[in-house]
């Protein structure tokens, strides 16, 4: 029987179904054979493989009993990955089930009769604790919790593991906390590392490998591809990569060491052509020229008022010169004009 995995937590918005489709992607990846089971009526599994809407039987009829499990099963664009898709109608499975037989375990007598070729399973949980997510409770064998690096995210974890030992008490006694995975880990603000700290604290099943905050990760669905086709190389894709690795390596099975990356050509010429600029000095400003009059004294360069052929007054850097006497002498049209302003006036 495969190992299965059901990926619960019942806050919204904490990376439930990115770690669903990512680390299944990457457990294929690494010689795994993974059956994904999308339990959520949103259906944001199924999309992020871009099968939403192509599907013409899904885990609702499973549920129902009206369609086997290999009869539904889909395959991905990862080889050794299949999917086992959900659809609108399974909002309304919770109620149907209300006065069926067995209603709790419908999903794991599916799994006991279809999963056998498959070495893990993954079920995507909706966010909450009802029926739906008691069903996969039931049939997984242990239990991922995604954790969101922020407040908020703590207050809920007291509530769900009380149902989780409900669940051992009256359903599934072999059910096991197997690991909780911090995700939008953001370095830049302390809040975060705090609630690392408080999470691992209190939890020692929480995993090592840390999921940041990417904007990749949230792009990839839209594309209707995994953060492995996407964008192999981004800082989310190297974080599931890791987790995957560290999941198998709990299970005792022997996988190869993650490779660092190579730098870019394009960084590399780059920060080779920096070291190979010479360093250009410093230039010191310029300064004013200055020239020393007949007494001595510097005297800076002034703008004179020459006259040209015309009559006309035009403007000439020159400098100050100096006659025989030690005055100084200025152009004629200065001259001029000083002669006119010492006149006196006529009457």
């Amino acid at each position: 029987m495969a190992k299965r995995f059901a990926i619960v937590n019942q806050k919204g918005g904490v990376g439930k179904t990115t770690s669903a489709t990512n680390l299944g992607a990457y457990l294929a990846e690494l010689d795994c054979k993974v059956l994904l089971v999308d339990l959520d009526p949103q259906a944001n599994a199924t999309s992020a493989f871009g099968i939403a809407g192509t599907v013409r039987r899904c885990v609702y009829e499973v549920l129902l009993g009206n369609a086997s499990l290999s009869s539904v099963i889909v395959k991905s664009a990862h080889d050794g990955l299949d999917i086992i898709p959900s659809c609108k109608d399974l909002a309304g499975a919770e109620v149907e089930l209300v006065s069926a037989l067995a209603r709790e375990s419908r999903l794991q007598k599916a799994l006991d009769n279809g999963d056998g070729k498959y070495d893990l399973v993954l079920i995507d949980c909706p966010p909450s604790l009802g029926l739906l997510t008691i069903n996969a409770l039931n049939a997984a064998s242990d239990v991922l919790v995604p954790v969101q690096c922020e407040y908020l995210a703590l207050e809920g974890l007291s509530q769900l593991v009380q149902t989780l030992d409900l669940v051992r008490r009256n359903l599934n006694p072999e059910l096991n906390l197997f690991g909780l995975i911090l995700t939008m880990f953001d370095p830049r603000t302390n809040l975060s590392a705090e609630v690392v700290e408080e999470v691992r604290d209190h939890f020692p099943q929480t995993f090592n490998t840390v999921i940041p905050r990417s904007v990749r990760l949230s792009e990839a669905p839209s594309h209707g591809q995994t953060i492995l086709q996407y964008d192999a190389n981004s800082k989310g894709a190297r974080a599931y990569n890791k987790l995957a690795r560290e999941l198998l390596g709990r299970l005792g099975i022997d996988v190869p060491p993650l490779e660092e990356p190579v730098p870019r050509k394009r960084k590399e010429a780059v920060r080779k052509k920096a070291q190979q600029r010479p360093v250009k000095a410093r230039q010191e400003p310029r300064r004013a020229s200055v020239s020393a009059d007949g007494r001595g004294k510097p005297t800076r360069k002034t703008t004179q008022a020459t006259a040209n052929g015309r009559g006309k007054t035009t403007r000439k850097a020159s400098r100050v010169a100096a006659n025989g006497r030690g005055k100084t002498a200025v152009s004629a049209a200065g001259a001029k004009r000083a002669s006119r302003t010492s006149q006196p006036a006529r009457r």
